[in-house]
């Protein structure tokens, strides 16, 4: 074990877009555990869209890192030490110990995992909280029928993907939108979606139309924006909209209007906007589910992954512009 530890802290509040000023490196003693704790070596660090969101004092659905504080993230690691029966030195676990070499949480906070079938950095992606959202998303929301059409936006990335793959084993026409030639041929070829529309083509509202002929049915959306707003003039009578994530508007000072939300009223559209982390009762059916499909070879996933923490600034950045395929990762080296 090291002698210190090393933790990336929320230094300034951004205003627009997130820029590496925004974070600072700190050096520190490892923490000791407490009575009924776990001290945890992280070796892995998810970069998630929903962090833009905590670096902000705006109102939302959780607190905002405070400043100063260690910036909120979700980590793969091994117990280095336990003061709780349920958990001994070398144990694999997940849990949200931020942007940091080393954490402590209470035992309750952490879940063991076997990584006999399915990789650790797994447990972060397809078999963690993105999985467990599209997951979610598609099934209590969508709610798709086979032979309907199931449009995902971001669908290359770390949800998106999991949805379309999804959708196609209920037998569903899914669709994706992604960002770049390359990305919708992964997309189409490795995924196994029925299409996918490039939106810096520059033809968006054309493309989308000649990839939906018979409409939307369920339409799973992480971006929102001017993509948001043009599907919504393709969703048919009774569609469901799953409202994951409004990313296009993260880090912008002047958020896109809407134009079309009377199609809501005209379509009579199910649109529901949600936290996964507030149906964490769902989220055992889900990782069995996602974990035989990642096992079996069933599920197919992609890893950006930035190496060292003083790297994941720059990552992040990145993931928030687009510049990452498939799951945002840093390996902890």
């Amino acid at each position: 074990m090291a002698d210190h530890n090393v933790q990336l802290v929320l230094a300034e509040r951004p205003s627009g877009w997130v820029e590496e000023h925004h974070f600072r490196l700190e050096h520190g003693p490892v923490p000791e555990p407490g009575e009924g704790e776990v001290l945890v070596r992280n070796h892995w660090l998810s970069l998630d869209p929903y962090m833009r969101g905590r670096m902000s004092d705006a109102k939302s659905y959780a607190e905002p890192v405070a400043l100063g504080a260690v910036m909120v993230g979700g980590t793969a690691g091994e117990v280095v030490t336990s003061r709780d029966p349920h958990f001994k030195p070398g144990d694999k676990v997940v849990g949200m110990l931020g942007w940091q070499l080393y954490g402590v949480a209470p035992a309750r906070a952490l879940q063991k995992v076997d990584v006999t079938h399915v990789p650790l950095a797994a447990y972060l992606g397809p078999v963690g909280m993105p999985g467990v959202t599209a997951w979610y998303g598609l099934n209590a929301i969508c709610a798709p029928k086979a032979g309907e059409t199931v449009v995902v936006t971001a669908a290359s990335g770390a949800v998106g993907s999991v949805v379309g793959q999804l959708a196609k084993a209920k037998g569903c026409r899914a669709v994706g939108v992604a960002g770049g030639a390359e990305k919708c041929r992964y997309v189409v070829e490795e995924l196994g979606f029925d299409a996918c529309v490039d939106y810096k083509a520059g033809n968006l509202k054309a493309d989308l139309k000649a990839a939906l002929p018979n409409g939307v049915d369920g339409l799973f959306e992480n971006v929102g924006g001017e993509i948001f707003d043009t599907l919504l003039t393709r969703t048919n009578a009774f569609g469901r909209i799953a409202l994951c994530g409004m990313i296009a508007d993260y880090n912008t000072t002047e958020p896109y209007c809407m134009k079309n939300l009377r199609t809501v009223l005209i379509n009579r559209l199910k649109l529901e906007g949600f936290i996964v982390s507030e149906h964490m009762d769902q989220w055992p059916a889900a990782l069995r589910e996602l974990g035989g499909l990642v096992a079996s070879g069933k599920l197919q996933w992609r890893e950006s992954v930035a190496l060292g923490l003083e790297q994941a600034p720059a990552a992040f950045i990145g993931m928030l512009k687009g510049k990452n395929f498939g799951k945002q990762l840093v390996k902890l080296n």
